[in-house]
């Protein structure tokens, strides 16, 4: 079993369009999205349409939420941002349509796969305790291990910050996939240059964590993040991809 697994569109079809021509190139045999998946960019629909075609084990993401849920009119922006995100939630509601807005709302916060080891891999927006907070590449051990809950598997693949980080924390791997459509636009690290680079890491163990600093300029136009998993000989290999974006992945 070979996972791809992302997070984060925001409604990026173009993104996760290179995202998905680059994971058939390497294969896999399923595509798990950890929320997130629609809101706001462009392309809603398209999105949703391509999850759908690739057969996606969703879950539901902050933004997946309010998009079903949130009651518009009761809110009241507090500046021209909020107001310019509240129009556009109103309009990827309306590009959507009220059947795929219902299949958000009914979206599983999380969801749960056997491991042919034995274990079991959760999938998660935010946390296993909470799943619309995250967990975070600086966040201490003692933090995470109050975001893991009672019961969190032994994996755990989850989304949420936008920056993709692999850890061991009281016994659980926990696999940030950091996000298609909104990656930020500068990294520090394992890579200099992302146009460059699509491959950042592959490793059975937990390795350090790829941070991404400096000034974040315009969301979805330089890379989008995408995480394989994959049992080889009882050992969990995970490969962290950089796929640049604006020209072939």
């Amino acid at each position: 079993m070979r996972l791809l697994c992302v997070s984060d569109i925001h409604g990026h079809a173009d993104a996760l369009a290179a995202v998905l021509a680059t994971a058939e190139r390497r294969g896999y045999t399923q595509l798990l999205v950890a929320g997130d998946l629609c809101f706001p960019g462009p392309k809603p629909l398209e999105t949703w349409r391509r999850l759908t075609q690739a057969k996606a084990v969703c879950v539901q993401g902050v933004s997946d939420r309010a998009l079903a849920t949130l009651d518009i009119h009761n809110v009241r922006p507090r500046s021209e941002h909020e107001r310019a995100r509240l129009d556009r939630l109103a309009q990827t509601r309306t590009e959507l349509g009220e059947l795929i807005l219902a299949r958000l709302a009914r979206l599983a916060p999380t969801h749960r796969l056997p491991l042919e080891d034995g274990g079991e891999l959760v999938l998660v927006h935010g946390s296993p305790a909470d799943p619309l907070e995250p967990i975070t590449h600086d966040m201490t051990d003692e933090e995470v291990l109050s975001l893991l809950g009672d019961d969190p598997a032994d994996v755990v693949i989850c989304g949420g910050s936008h920056v993709p980080f692999d850890r061991m924390v009281g016994g659980v791997r926990i696999i940030n996939v950091g996000s298609v459509g909104e990656a930020p636009c500068s990294i520090r690290g394992d890579v200099r240059d992302v146009r460059d680079v699509e491959r950042v890491r592959v490793g059975a163990r937990p390795s350090a964590e790829l941070v991404r600093s400096g000034p974040v300029n315009t969301y979805g136009t330089a890379h989008a993040d995408a995480t394989f998993v994959e049992l080889r000989a009882g050992e969990l290999w995970v490969e962290q991809v950089v796929v640049p974006l604006g020209r072939a992945a």
